[in-house]
């Protein structure tokens, strides 16, 4: 009885005298759904749905966070200068004050670490090959430090904070995750996350607000900016 005991302790997610694990509960029995769900993938982003990642997207050998971002590369010189990222932003049907807030928050802050020489640039490139070092703190993980895509924190994600709905955020449901990924005095880490998933939010929301795990898992492989651009592209064709 005693060994039992001691072998249900040992695998319990939730501790009485901490509450916060019982409202944030990991997903169970993840290795029965994910092969190697803690094993970070390199070139796709899987989870329990979709075991082989985007069916019929190309990673052309980049890592996830490479694939993350390849889509402002619009000449696909491996670099993304602000004008792109503008122009790539405004494909996506972002208004023009958007664009231009994001395009300075995001050069400004991640040019120089992307960069291959310790001079700054002052057209502000993003390098894709070195983007893994703008990685910032008070995320979820997802990515890890060399940009590759880790199934089990993804999962994290929903099994912790999808209260509503197991496969749909909320924006409140957003607000709680952001805010308790926030890692203390990591300002630049707050503002990037709040950012990103606002712009998300904003982008691949459903008719009653939810934002679904699939948006969110083809955002960090880059495939929802794709799908994203076609649509606008065609909403925009018959509008004109």
């Amino acid at each position: 009885m005693a060994r039992t005991q001691a072998s249900q302790e040992a695998m319990s997610t939730v501790a009485d005298k901490a509450p916060i694990t019982a409202e944030r509960k990991p997903p169970q029995d993840l290795d029965t759904k994910l092969p190697n769900p803690y094993m970070p993938r390199a070139l796709i982003a899987p989870d329990t749905e979709n075991v082989n990642g985007t069916w019929g997207h190309e990673h052309n050998n980049m890592s996830v966070l490479q694939q993350h971002v390849s889509f402002f590369d619009l000449n696909k010189d491996g670099i993304i200068y602000p004008w792109e990222t503008f122009r790539g932003f405004r494909s996506l049907g972002i208004n023009v004050i958007m664009c231009f807030l994001n395009m300075i928050f995001l050069h400004v802050a991640l040019s120089y670490s992307t960069l291959p020489t310790y001079l700054p640039s002052p057209l502000l490139p993003i390098y894709i090959q070195n983007i893994h070092r703008a990685k910032h703190g008070s995320d979820t993980g997802t990515y890890d430090t060399e940009g590759r895509f880790s199934p089990a924190n993804f999962e994290l994600i929903f099994s912790k904070y999808a209260h509503e709905f197991p496969d749909k955020l909320s924006l409140r449901e957003i607000w709680r995750m952001t805010q308790a990924n926030s890692v203390a005095y990591d300002f630049f880490g707050w503002a990037a996350s709040k950012l990103e998933w606002g712009v998300l939010y904003l982008l691949a929301r459903d008719e009653q607000g939810y934002l679904s795990k699939e948006a969110v898992r083809r955002c960090f492989d880059g495939r929802l900016f794709e799908y994203c651009a076609k649509l606008h592209k065609g909403t925009a064709g018959k509008t004109a």
